[in-house]
């Protein structure tokens, strides 16, 4: 994708081949920066605190990390160490686990001088892959866009095809194009009138500042809705229907997001309006059977507690919106049974969220 006429991905090798690059999210919309990490320490730290963030991209800076790792030690106890600690800065993402698995298997019996290299040219080939497989879920998307669209003008409805999303799962949240934003963005190219609903997605906004910041620069009709606004928007007719991404789907179809996907999703289902999730297949956990089962990330209660904004004059500045000695609870996630999910679009097709629908897809998994 562009900014300003320039073409990134979120996360690149270093010209010197010596680390990785990353666009730093946290000081988004406001800035663009971008930050070079060198060690799979920094990339764990970056993890954690959201620089990077998105299932399917905090899965290909863990891979760099476990080839930065395997540099300062190639050993077994080296990439056991490594994996251990990148893997448990975000617990409920499942693409995390996926990418270090991955890179760990294509190295276990290699000889330790060259581990290093062999797991670098396995995150690139996992960064090149995502690319594609969010450009193919934007396709299969794009069918479902298309049809609305296109039930919306058979049916005399004036005006454009009203979006509705939850946190930020485009181009940001992946290394390309993204999952739920991806049939948005091809909807836009291709004539498609579209409008998005951007929910805030308190408490860290990654809807306001994120997918409206990536809205913006693609030029896509959007406008930015409080979290609790979806709910009054879908029964007064200005929602034809909903996508989001997931950071862990399993086995029986539940669905692990952004906290408040959930509620999203209960209205939805009150108003008769379709409720997409789009995902590839390295977010489905074939080894859970319920969304009860999925851990829960628990974040610092400073992300409730506080916000960060620009002020009037041009400074940027985090300040307190709660009472002093009130304390806040911050589950990252909740979770959207399947039985509120419309279907699934993925980079083999679409399918029911169910067990069934999903291995459909994905026979071998």
């Amino acid at each position: 994708m562009k900014i300003k006429g320039v073409p990134y991905r979120t996360i690149w090798p270093t010209e010197d081949g010596k680390a990785i690059e990353v666009i730093d999210q946290t000081r988004l919309p406001h800035h663009f920066v971008t930050v070079r990490l060198s060690d799979a320490e920094e990339i764990a730290d970056a993890i954690w605190r959201m620089i990077v963030r998105g299932a399917p991209l905090i899965g290909a800076a863990g891979a760099y990390g476990l080839a930065l790792a395997l540099r300062e030690d190639a050993s077994d106890e080296g990439l056991d160490a490594a994996y251990e600690m990148l893997a448990e800065t975000r617990p409920t993402a499942i693409n995390l686990r996926w990418a270090l698995d991955r890179v760990s298997r294509v190295v276990r019996n290699k000889p330790r001088e060259s581990r290093a290299q062999i797991a670098w040219e396995e995150a690139a080939r996992i960064c090149d892959e995502d690319v594609e497989v969010c450009r193919r879920i934007g396709q299969n998307g794009l069918k479902i866009f298309r049809d609305a669209y296109a039930k919306k003008q058979a049916a005399g409805k004036p005006g454009p095809l009203n979006v509705l999303t939850h946190c930020n799962a485009g181009w940001l949240a992946c290394v390309d194009w993204g999952t739920a934003l991806a049939p948005i963005y091809m909807a836009h190219d291709a004539g498609i009138p579209i409008h998005v609903w951007a929910d805030e997605t308190r408490p860290r906004n990654q809807g306001a500042s994120l997918t409206a910041f990536e809205l913006n620069s693609h030029g896509v009709s959007h406008a930015i809705l409080a979290d609790n606004a979806g709910g009054h928007m879908m029964q007064a007719g200005a929602v034809d229907l909903c996508i989001v991404g997931t950071d862990r789907v399993t086995a029986n179809g539940d669905v692990a997001n952004k906290i408040g996907t959930y509620l999203k999703a209960l209205a939805a289902r009150d108003n008769n309006i379709p409720f997409y999730v789009a995902l590839p297949a390295s977010t489905i956990d074939w080894t859970l059977d319920s969304g009860a089962l999925i851990p829960i990330e628990e974040r610092a209660m400073e992300e409730v507690t506080t916000m960060t904004g620009r002020l009037s004059d041009g400074h940027i500045a985090t300040v307190h919106i709660t009472p002093e000695g009130s304390p806040a609870a911050n589950p990252g996630f909740d979770v959207t049974p399947a039985r509120l999910v419309t279907a699934f679009i993925t980079e083999a097709g679409v399918a029911p969220a169910t067990e069934q629908g999903l291995r459909s897809l994905f026979p071998k998994s």
